[in-house]
């Protein structure tokens, strides 16, 4: 029955296709589309997308040899398994109308319905709504992709698969509509969080160690990564891409676009000299690795507050959030914690560090959608109280949600590989493959 269920499950998806064909058609009017908003917000959805291959090298040549197309194919894999969901009721989950702040109704867009003519979201109004969805749905691959590097290198592919679809739909999709739709209970409280601080890099980094905790340590304790220069690579891929992430998040080619660009760049650099630099520091040579982990780190941090911050003040969350987290690293190598590819200190640190600075530095000048108020920097605390509040919620959200989905896909389908498997490697073991 276990082989025939995943087969079933796409002959529902084929039939759903003919019940609900999607072909009716909004026309009120003039919808002031842009056509230069529509062209960067196309390419910004191209930009988001490269980042979870980009993500693939990033993970893939951190890990050891026998184990790099597992752990690739399970950020690609959510390339096709979340797009599928997203089409059918994921988009709505997440921007269906809201029932009461914390989720949104699975039939306001199932099967993509009501977007053709000129239909547009309430945030993105010279925008065709059908953009803005392909645009989330980006956010929403990337997500669950992040959470691989914590189990990397002993979990079953199979059961990953259930795992990601729960995340998504229990997780993600609640978080976003809570931050990010309108009547969301996050949004009306005043949070800010302009690209995905918590609703990306918190949660993933939250579910990263609970899943850390949950899978125990791997059998071996040596870790040689496979190719470095795969790492860079991935590096150089989701800088690029994070331009979109950040700057799409703008919803058109405009000044705050820019502003988010360049904050965002500036943070990075500015993670990526100050991780080696502080390790230097305390008497490690300069590596390509920290390099690259940095850089990545700074992009976490500047996330939520790219276009709320001005350039200095994302030097200097670029700086604090590679020093914090290259902290909590070292922390975590003399813990029991087994995150393998250090997901929780980078991504969940991060995005932490980030959501509390944007409460420091955010300024009203830089985005007059900012209605919350200045940052602690300005001599304003209500933003900073805000920040705080949403970060501890959300974070117990994630984590004990993450670690009740782990416990049910364990019932499912046993999570870890046998201890054999995990000898001969995920690449074999799992999908008859190796380098």
């Amino acid at each position: 029955m276990k082989r025939y269920f995943p087969f079933l499950v796409i002959l529902v998806i084929l039939v759903l296709t003919f019940l609900f064909p999607s072909v009716e058609f909004k026309n009120s009017g003039d919808p002031h589309f842009n056509t230069g908003d529509i062209a960067w917000m196309l390419m910004s959805t191209a930009l988001v997308l490269i980042m979870t291959p980009g993500l693939a090298f990033f993970y893939g040549g951190m890990v050891n040899k026998k184990n790099v197309i597992s752990t690739m194919l399970q950020s690609i894999v959510c390339m096709v398994i979340i797009t599928v969901m997203w089409g059918i009721f994921g988009f709505s989950l997440a921007f269906g109308d809201s029932f009461y702040g914390i989720i949104g109704n699975p039939s306001t867009y199932f099967m993509m319905k009501g977007m053709l003519g000129n239909a547009t979201w309430k945030a993105a109004p010279t925008i065709p709504l059908l953009l803005f969805a392909m645009y989330q749905l980006k956010f929403a691959i990337i997500t669950p992709a992040l959470i691989t590097g914590a189990f990397a290198e002993r979990i079953r592919f199979n059961s990953y698969i259930i795992f990601l679809c729960l995340f998504s739909i229990f997780i993600f999709s609640p978080l976003a509509h809570c931050t990010w739709h309108p009547d969301g209970i996050l949004a009306k409280f005043g949070v800010l969080d302009f690209a995905g601080g918590t609703v990306v890099h918190m949660s993933a980094g939250w579910a990263a160690l609970a899943s850390a905790i949950y899978l125990k340590r791997r059998n071996e304790a040596n870790h040689s990564p496979a190719r470095i220069t795969y790492v860079m690579i991935g590096t150089g891929l989701l800088w690029f891409g994070w331009f979109g992430f950040n700057a799409g998040s703008a919803f058109g080619a405009n000044a705050l676009a820019v502003t988010a660009l360049a904050t965002s760049t500036t943070a990075s650099a500015a993670g990526g000299i100050t991780w080696i630099f502080f390790d230097m520091l305390r008497g490690r040579k300069p590596s390509a690795m920290g390099t690259c982990i940095g850089a990545v780190v700074g992009l976490v941090a500047i996330t939520p507050a790219a276009g709320f911050v001005t350039v200095p003040h994302s030097l200097a969350i670029g700086i604090i959030s590679a020093v914090v987290s290259n902290l909590v690293v070292e922390w975590r190598t003399r813990t029991s914690i087994d995150d393998t590819l250090d997901v929780f200190p980078c991504h969940g640190v991060g995005g932490m560090v980030g959501m509390l600075l944007t409460g420091v530095f955010a300024n009203q000048h830089v985005n007059a959608g900012n209605l919350t108020g200045n940052g602690l920097f300005f001599g304003q605390t209500h933003l900073f109280i805000v920040q705080l509040v949403a970060l501890i919620c959300v974070s117990i959200f994630s984590f004990f949600g993450s670690m009740l989905l782990l416990k049910i896909t364990d019932m499912i389908s046993p999570l870890r590989v046998s201890a054999e498997e995990e000898v001969v490697g995920l690449d074999i073991s799992q999908h008859g493959e190796k380098l």
